[in-house]
């Protein structure tokens, strides 16, 4: 199997980790920095130290947001055109069409 990418070494939650992916190794460490951000928080709020559960509880948060804007982001055009609609209607009306 030929992998791709360059070895990029960061470190979460105390934990050094070497990241193999293509593209620059800037965005990678920006990724890590913000998983780790989110881990720290979720310690902080959380009373247990098992780094496995601060894992998937930042995941989840992590998952969360990215759903939130999503779904803002599909409603976003919806309302978009309903709004369009109604000017078009209002501008039906107004022009006696």
């Amino acid at each position: 199997m030929n992998r791709r990418g360059s070895v990029t070494q960061v470190e979460i939650f105390g934990q050094t980790y070497n990241v193999r992916a293509e593209g620059d190794s800037t965005y990678i460490h920006d990724l890590a920095r913000f998983v780790d951000s989110r881990m720290k928080e979720v310690a902080e709020k959380t009373a247990t130290v098992d780094t496995t559960k601060i894992a998937i509880l930042a995941a989840l948060n992590i998952s969360d947001d990215l759903h939130q804007r999503e779904r803002t982001r599909k409603d976003t055009p919806t309302d978009a055109v309903a709004r369009a609609e109604r000017l078009i209607e209002k501008l039906d009306a107004a022009l006696g069409s």
